[in-house]
Parts: structure tokens; C-alpha cells; sequence
């Protein structure tokens, strides 16, 4: 992947996001950005595969920032990082070809799916892009907003026990390697790989590689 771009206009969400995505290896590199300007031009220097973007970014705004993005790096993934008011916002952003949408609040596990996601349904310039899917955390999902309403915590659930295969798979998922990548690694067929995937989807009760990578960092089987 060519990196994440983290374009926010508040520092101190900018700055827990960019360490946030520095804990996920296959959105490396990290860069950040305050402004629409700043993000084109990272964008112009080196194309980034993921630009998660503020919902509310002061100057041009995210719906100008997305179409100039689109001129410069029409094959960027954009996530819009929207809050509980803010479906204007995304509306007009997934519009524009935006990828999906996270919380401010996003973490690790989510990011993870994220670039997983990413990694195995690349954008093709001029072809509508699929939205981020299930683990990315909804509006009405997010932690913040489930205590803010009330919503009591989910129960924990046991830990699916893995094998060692199985975790070296989805550790290569984490880190948004292909079938074939990870097979060259592990020295397996891209059809045994393909086999283990499958039989760790089906023990996480995943039905993708996103959904399979944060499982596996909300449990701890993976780091």
C-alpha cells in the first residue's frame, strides 16, 4: 500500500489518528494534513492508498477537498470520519465515490479492516467503488455513541482457538498481503492458503478479510 494520509483540522484528533494508524502495519506510511491543500499536496508527491477525512475540514471543506482529490489521486480510497449529525456530509461524500465512513473515534481494529478491505478490492479510476464494509464502525455504533445513549456494553464473547496456519493467514491479512504473498512466506499453494481462510472465517464467524482482521485485533489472537 502507498500509505494513509490522516486529513483532520482539529491537532488533537489529527494526532491520536495518526498514532492510531501507526499501530496498523499495512497503512504504513502514515502522513497527516490539516487542510485540503496540505492533503493534495501529499497527494502529489506520493499517492496514498487510504485518506481518512474530516468531516467538517475548515477552509475548502471535505466535498471540495474529495473532487480535487479525485483530479489528483482519482484511485485513493477515501473513509469520511462523520459523527452522529453529520449525514449531510457523508451523503454528498459517498456521492463522490467516497469508500464508506468510521467514527472520530475509530481504533486499531477498525483501521485494520479498513486497509484489509482496501487492500483486497482496489479502486479502479472511473468504476464505483464498493462502501467499506462491516467491522468499519457506523455512526450509531461508535462507543462514544452507545454510552452516550445508554446502550449497555456487549457481552464478551469466548475466543475461537485457531491454528498456528490459521494465525499465520490472517497475520498476513493484517498486513494486507494477497493469497498468493502469503502463501509465498508460509511456502504453501495459494489453494491451501485459500483453505485456511476459509476454515478461519468460519471459526471468527467472519464473512471477509475485514471483518476476519479486527475480529482477530478485538480478541487478541492477532497484534
Amino acid at each position: 500500500m502507498a500509505g494513509v494520509v490522516v486529513c483532520h483540522g482539529s491537532a488533537t484528533v489529527r494526532e491520536r489518528l495518526v498514532v492510531t494508524s501507526i499501530g496498523v502495519p499495512s497503512l504504513a506510511p502514515v502522513r497527516a494534513a490539516a487542510t485540503a491543500d496540505e492533503l493534495l499536496a501529499l497527494a502529489r508527491r506520493i499517492t496514498p492508498t487510504v485518506v481518512l477525512l474530516d468531516a467538517h475540514l475548515p477552509g475548502a471543506g471535505p466535498t471540495e477537498a474529495i473532487r480535487r482529490l479525485r483530479a489528483v489521486a482519482p484511485s485513493t480510497a477515501v473513509v469520511l470520519l462523520a459523527g452522529p449529525d453529520d449525514g449531510e456530509a457523508l451523503d454528498r461524500a459517498l456521492a463522490l465515490g467516497a469508500r464508506g465512513f468510521l467514527a472520530p473515534d475509530v481504533g486499531r481494529a477498525e483501521l485494520a479492516a479498513v486497509a484489509a478491505h482496501v487492500q483486497a478490492s482496489p479502486v479502479t479510476a472511473g468504476v464505483a467503488v464498493p462502501a467499506v464494509p462491516h467491522p468499519a464502525t457506523p455512526l450509531q455504533e461508535s462507543h462514544v455513541a452507545r454510552a452516550d445513549a445508554g446502550v449497555p456494553a456487549r457481552p464478551v464473547e469466548p475466543t475461537p482457538v485457531l491454528t498456528k496456519r490459521e494465525i499465520e493467514v490472517l497475520v498476513g491479512m493484517s498486513h494486507g498481503r494477497s493469497n498468493a504473498q502469503i502463501g509465498q512466506e508460509l511456502f504453501l499453494s495459494e489453494d491451501t492458503v485459500k483453505t485456511h481462510a476459509r476454515r478461519l472465517f468460519r471459526k471468527l464467524g467472519a464473512s471477509d478479510r475485514a471483518q476476519a482482521v479486527a475480529i482477530g485485533l478485538r480478541r487478541g489472537i492477532i497484534d
